[in-house]
């Protein structure tokens, strides 16, 4: 059993929900970045997505396009995001999603890649702009790498591309909550239940719901529905607003726990 099924079954057991936070790594510098998610995974995180920065982050809403400026402008690579994912996994055991565009992990080469992450101790990839008619492209790569690739299905996928990504889902399968870019407003609870219900009709595999969730109140109510509740603009917003703030590691930290416990109001 690999770290995210492992991670779901214990959750399962314990009826919880699962946190999936994302940061992109080297926000706001590589020091106060691994400062960040080593406290996030202290305070309750279940399982983290830590993202490579892009200069077209396309799918991404404005506080996440500034989070990777800020990063690519530190210098931040693949590389060294895979440098980071090697300390990190030496200090915690949670599952490990690095998030990218294509673009990155192909200039780095995808069969480098996979061997280079699974190395490093992560434990899936997701990569937004890579549909399954082009995924072959790099999954083929994999050589027999335990990397699962993470699938995205969108409010608009019709039934049958749904069983499509059941039948192909690794890990788990995202859901995104709503049209749009991460970070923008406007959840519809009901909307969210109903595509849930009918992925599961399709997958067995734990269905995580994110885009737009920021609020304790917010977490809870997709928690109800959902495996897991992915936040990551909010998280981003917090190391924007508090950049120069000496304790932005704690501040993080302090969020993290309250979402969590947002989990196990059910």
């Amino acid at each position: 059993m690999n770290r995210i099924e492992k991670t779901f079954h214990d959750l399962q057991r314990k009826n919880e929900k699962a946190l999936v936070g994302f940061v992109t790594a080297g926000d706001p510098s590589p020091e106060t970045s691994l400062k960040i998610v080593l406290s996030m995974c202290r305070s309750g995180l279940d399982v983290l997505e830590l993202g490579i920065p892009f200069s077209d982050p396309t799918a991404d809403g404005p506080v996440i396009q500034r989070s990777s400026e800020r990063s690519l402008k530190k210098g931040t690579s693949p590389a060294s995001v895979l440098e980071m994912t090697g300390i990190i996994r030496k200090n915690t055991e949670i599952p490990i999603i690095l998030f990218s565009y294509y673009n990155p992990l192909f200039n780095y080469g995808a069969k480098r890649f996979y061997k280079d992450a699974a190395a490093a101790g992560a434990d899936g990839v997701l990569v937004v702009d890579l549909p399954p008619e082009e995924s072959e492209e790099m999954t083929h790569h994999r050589d027999g790498t335990a990397l699962p690739l993470i699938r995205l299905v969108a409010p608009t996928t019709p039934p049958l591309r749904m069983a499509l990504m059941g039948a192909i889902g690794e890990g788990f399968l995202y859901l995104i909550s709503k049209t749009g870019v991460t970070g923008s407003p406007g959840l519809e609870l009901k909307k969210i239940s109903n595509k849930v219900e009918m992925l599961r009709e399709y997958s067995p595999l734990p269905i995580c719901v994110g885009f737009g969730i920021s609020t304790a109140d917010q977490v809870a109510e997709i928690a109800s529905a959902a495996d897991g509740v992915v936040v990551g603009s909010a998280f981003e917003r917090l190391i924007e607003e508090n950049i120069d703030a000496p304790d932005l590691p704690e501040i993080l930290s302090h969020d993290v726990a309250t979402l969590k416990k947002a989990t196990l109001s059910l």
